[in-house]
């Protein structure tokens, strides 16, 4: 599954030097894809492939103390208008 996990900055400098210091340190089973960062608001878009949102929890545990989460179900829009033409409800109600 792919995830948009949006992080919120508390302290940008402290979250560079772990990157720096550590790297992602994401857990086995979790994919890093891309990311993008709005620099006026500290928010960092990653996003991330994993098995479902349990996998992701390892990860997020060890930046909580500098950063806070929202993590988004995502689909690539092709497979999401793909599912929708083909008329899979469970597109329709997301």
């Amino acid at each position: 599954m792919l995830f948009m996990v949006i992080e919120h900055f508390r302290d940008a400098r402290a979250v560079h030097q772990r990157f720096v210091q550590h790297g992602r340190m994401l857990p086995d089973g979790v994919t890093y894809r891309a990311s993008w960062v709005e620099p006026v608001r500290s928010r960092c878009f990653q996003l991330m492939d994993a098995e479902d949102l349990d996998a992701l929890q390892p990860w997020i545990a060890r930046w909580a103390d500098l950063v806070d989460f929202d993590v988004v179900p995502v689909v690539e829009s092709s497979t999401y208008w793909a599912a929708l033409a083909a008329g899979d409800r469970q597109v329709e109600q997301s």
